[in-house]
């Protein structure tokens, strides 16, 4: 029980800690003239561009399943290796989405809570009202937003589990009747890889229409 407690108070220093060091490093921007707005559109750009990364490697790692079948006297050891490092290449990219999108949460949580507390500065009731306008807006669009980009991180996973099964497959079963036997997945490869390519383009134009919205304001 008291290992229990200890863990769990390492969890909270730790989550301290780093909520501790975003801050500072927020305040150390802030003081050179880049504004967590700034950090945001940044990461924003990131996290677009991370996707757009992404839905091009499972493009390429559906592509190369696709001419696996048609690789018929090509060495199988050849085919594995290039479907592996095709399924590699897409967690890697899947990775650095989800490593983005959070980066994105994390700054968006600093601005809107900075933006709620600078209402109570205004003296003038009329423009603290437009000010809460606009950042129950500015809210509204972030929500659609990153609803987006989680949804699309959300089809990653499953077209990741399918590519990392054809290789786990062909990598125990390095023979002809391998590429048999994956010819049956290639559909299910094919509708979820589709699904997700629409998702991030989805994803994508929500970031591009936010980022615009941001720096018009």
């Amino acid at each position: 029980m008291i290992r229990k407690y200890w863990r769990l108070s390492w969890a909270v220093l730790a989550i301290l800690s780093l909520s501790a060091c975003q801050s500072a490093y927020y305040s150390a921007m802030e003081k050179v003239g880049i504004h967590k707005r700034d950090i945001m559109v940044d990461r924003v750009e990131a996290a677009r561009d991370a996707q757009q990364d992404a839905k091009e490697e499972f493009s390429s790692a559906l592509d190369q399943f696709q001419q696996m079948f048609g690789k018929q006297d090509t060495d199988l050891q050849d085919q594995y290796d290039e479907l592996n490092a095709a399924y590699e290449d897409s967690q890697d990219a899947a990775d650095d989405v989800s490593k983005r999108i959070d980066a994105v949460e994390d700054v968006s949580e600093a601005l809107f809570d900075e933006w709620e507390e600078e209402l109570n500065l205004y003296t003038s009731s009329k423009l603290r009202q437009d000010s809460a306008n606009k950042l129950r807006e500015t809210k509204r669009k972030y929500a659609s937003l990153i609803g987006a980009m989680r949804a699309a991180e959300k089809r990653m996973e499953p077209v990741l589990n399918a590519l990392r099964d054809q290789v786990l497959y062909l990598k125990h079963n390095l023979n002809a009747r391998a590429i048999d036997g994956l010819k049956g997945e290639l559909k299910s490869v094919e509708t979820n890889v589709a699904r997700l390519i629409k998702d991030m383009e989805k994803s994508i134009a929500e970031s591009e229409a936010f980022i615009a919205e941001l720096q018009k304001s």
